[in-house]
């Protein structure tokens, strides 16, 4: 549905940063159903580990909370005019580890949306087995509240 030249469009995101390749799913308001895919040459690994490459928890969570962005964006009135921030995890839980050569499946949807708070629930699969999930919560302020601050 989404390419990646649709994505960096959306995503502030660049590289080593953009963990979203794909987007294979999308209602408005619902959901949303994302790829990232792993490989060898990821920076990450250099250091992550040398002899046992596994990619970071951080990061998946990172792939998870852009996927969520994107849902958000598109879910959202006039939504060039919005930054969307990710402010909470709860209840993240890490299934199995991911690495290189696998390809991340993440499903995300709306649980809540309370003013500008997003609470969104969240999965990601490596060969169908759930590799983390868990609740995150997204801010949305104006671009021009969030680039005015000093």
């Amino acid at each position: 549905m989404l390419n990646i030249e649709k994505i960096i469009h959306i995503l502030p995101h660049r590289y080593p940063f953009l963990l979203v390749d794909r987007v294979l799913e999308l209602e408005k308001s619902k959901r949303i159903v994302a790829l990232k895919n792993v490989t060898y040459n990821e920076e990450f690994f250099q250091g992550h580990f040398p002899e046992i490459r596994i990619m970071p928890g951080v990061l998946i969570v990172e792939a998870m909370a852009q996927a969520g962005g994107i849902l958000l964006f598109h879910s959202i009135p006039d939504p060039e005019t919005k930054f969307v921030l990710f402010s909470k995890i709860d209840d993240m839980k890490f299934r199995r580890p991911v690495i290189p050569g696998d390809q991340i499946r993440i499903e995300a949807h709306v649980l809540r949306n309370r003013n500008r708070f997003y609470t969104l629930h969240a999965k990601a699969f490596v060969e169908g087995e759930i590799a983390a999930e868990g609740d995150m919560v997204a801010s949305m302020l104006e671009r021009e509240e969030f680039y005015g601050r000093k």
